[in-house]
């Protein structure tokens, strides 16, 4: 096509060497393709952008991450271009899934890397040995530091994004860690599976997104489990997307039903552990120091 024709009524420039159709809604994944087409080949998609390729959604999908070899400038808007002395290891798409992880570890936030953790995991894309030992042999790799304090914290039994994220809050304020989506089974019926469990007072807590609303098939499946459980005494609390913006309230309610249940441990507590949550993670941990 003509220079004259690629300008015309019908295309919009998205990036150079790349258009669209003028009435054309870019999704994510179009963001990402066509940002993938204005790069040079031996650019690989990396960082944030890599992660979700593979489905999640992490909020805005600009810039779009890359990573190369070698020297190599560019001035285009949307994209943001890492360079590296050597790559890490890839797939088909770009840097691998864990390594994306632990690209994403270097800037991200400790509960985000939790949750991000526990989707790649529970998903399959990644394994805990996997990164650790990318981690280890690369350890001069951005994030390969911060990366050493998420990976005991992660669970591939988890679901959902939030899901992981209740839990990591109950365990930072200093409860027991939560177990994570277990059968709960009583004379051999399985009653259903409860997203977390804190055993030491057989107390289920269950995150309520609004898919378990939305979907009938959901709706009927809570219906029938929540029934299970009252009819054998077993208590659950549910965390409503309102509850789970209310990040200390809901603590405190699940500490107010645990104590309810006879649990006499210590209260939560809000400080350093718990702002850490909301932070950056540093590059040390107890083993560097």
């Amino acid at each position: 096509m003509t220079p004259r024709q690629l300008g015309g009524k019908y295309l919009v420039m998205v990036f150079p060497r790349v258009y669209r159709c003028r009435d054309h809604v870019m999704t994510d994944d179009d963001w990402i393709l066509a940002a993938t087409l204005t790069m040079p080949d031996r650019a690989q998609l990396s960082h944030v952008s890599r992660i979700q390729a593979l489905g999640l959604d992490l909020g805005g999908v600009l810039p779009v991450h890359f990573t190369i070899a070698g020297d190599h400038h560019i001035d285009t808007d949307d994209v943001f271009l890492h360079r590296t002395e050597v790559l890490p290891p890839l797939d088909d798409v770009g840097v691998s899934p864990a390594v994306a992880f632990i690209q994403f570890c270097a800037t991200a936030h400790l509960i985000d890397a939790v949750a991000v953790g526990d989707w790649l995991l529970h998903r399959r894309h990644m394994t805990i040995i996997e990164v650790a030992e990318i981690a280890r042999s690369q350890s001069w790799r951005p994030g390969a530091r911060q990366v050493r304090r998420v990976l005991p914290l992660l669970d591939a039994g988890a679901m959902s994004i939030r899901e992981s994220m209740v839990r990591v809050r109950i365990e930072f304020a200093g409860l027991p860690r939560p177990e994570v989506n277990v059968p709960i089974t009583i004379g051999g019926e399985l009653l259903g599976v409860g997203d977390l469990l804190l055993r030491c007072v057989m107390l289920v807590v269950e995150y309520e997104g609004r898919h378990h609303a939305e979907s009938v098939q959901q709706f009927n499946r809570d219906i029938t489990r929540y029934a299970s459980f009252r009819r054998h005494a077993i208590e659950y609390l549910q965390i409503t997307n309102e509850v789970f913006d209310r990040p200390k309230v809901m603590v405190q309610r699940v500490h107010g039903r645990m104590c309810e249940l006879g649990y006499a441990g210590p209260a939560p507590v809000f400080g350093d552990r718990w702002d850490a949550l909301t932070a950056p993670i540093p590059r040390t941990t107890s083993k560097d120091r």
